[in-house]
């Protein structure tokens, strides 16, 4: 199974940057997991929200495929644990999903279409994060949970 961090905003800062590739690393014996950043071109910005979500959204969609399988995070999604993200991760694997998309969505949250769209949806805590952080949380997140399917002593209970 593939699975790919997508994340509507700019490029990582470099620290960043380092850190997931530090997680990807660690993750790449098990499972292959790579960012995709999602930018609106320059051209297109503006600072109606309406406007960059519908936009968001039409970036978001042409580029989901019918076989991906869409988990979305949001401050209003199921909250789980870090073996709960790793049984979902097992389960995603024995129903042969080949593309597991975990979706970033932009400064103003995503679109009703996006949420309808998504499998499952998420939240990584009830605190605010920066976007760019939030990729770095999952990143090792990701990591975490293929360490306990593993049974690598990383994820201590």
């Amino acid at each position: 199974m593939n699975i790919e961090i997508w994340s509507v905003g700019k490029e990582s800062d470099a620290f960043i940057d380092s850190g997931l590739n530090h997680y990807f690393q660690k993750t790449r014996p098990w499972n292959s997991v790579d960012l995709v950043v999602l930018q609106l071109p320059k051209k297109a910005a503006t600072t109606d929200i309406a406007r960059t979500k519908l936009q968001e959204e039409e970036m978001i969609l042409k580029k989901l495929q019918p076989n991906h399988f869409l988990i979305l995070l949001d401050e209003r999604g199921k909250l789980l644990t870090s073996p709960q993200w790793a049984s979902q991760f097992q389960q995603c694997m024995n129903q042969g999903i080949k593309t597991l998309v975990i979706l970033i969505g932009g400064a103003f949250g995503v679109s009703e279409a996006v949420k309808h769209r998504a499998n499952l949806c998420w939240s990584l805590s009830l605190l605010v994060f920066p976007h760019q952080l939030v990729r770095l949380v999952v990143a090792e997140q990701v990591y975490r949970s293929f360490s306990i399917l593993n049974n690598t002593p990383y994820h201590h209970i």
